[in-house]
């Protein structure tokens, strides 16, 4: 969004006709829901580490992206599909994960101190631990902490 703070933008964009995918690595904690879901486009090991023109269609690459529980991930639509935000729920809702993240589903501002957008997105991982360097949103360290709490223990179909 052209209204967007300059520092939410992604800073690796991966490209094949009619699709861009476009990875925050300050937002990934590294779920592997995309590798999970198409281990031939995304390749942790390789550089570049998204290959999309791997890909059996654009509609596949979406589907994978969209199972992003971060928000990490995103794309953009240049063949006429269905554009993300389109595919959000409504109103949005989020559910807390075990031992981790609160998972945010729906368009959603994420405001800071002073009040102000810092983002909008349409998923993202937000941190309940505390000691996320990166907060408001999660980067891991509920892992390195321990830290425990009660959520859900599989992701549902509903969150990507």
């Amino acid at each position: 969004m052209a209204d967007e703070p300059a520092f939410s933008h992604p800073t690796r964009t991966y490209e094949r006709d009619g699709l861009r995918v476009l990875w925050e690595p300050r937002l990934c904690i590294h779920a592997g829901r995309c590798v999970q879901a198409l281990p031939d486009v995304f390749k942790p090991k390789d550089k570049p580490w998204v290959q999309p023109e791997n890909a059996p269609s654009n509609d596949a690459v979406a589907d994978a992206v969209h199972r992003c529980p971060t928000g990490a991930l995103r794309y953009e639509r240049t063949d006429g599909g269905e554009a993300e935000a389109e595919r959000m729920p409504e109103p949005p809702f989020a559910v807390p994960y075990q031992d981790g993240p609160l998972l945010v589903r729906g368009v959603v501002e994420v405001r800071g101190p002073d009040g102000e957008i810092q983002r909008r997105v349409e998923r993202v991982a937000l941190c309940r631990c505390g000691a996320s360097e990166n907060k408001p949103y999660c980067d891991g360290s509920h892992h390195t902490v321990g830290f425990k709490a009660d959520g859900i223990t599989g992701v549902p179909k509903d969150l990507g």
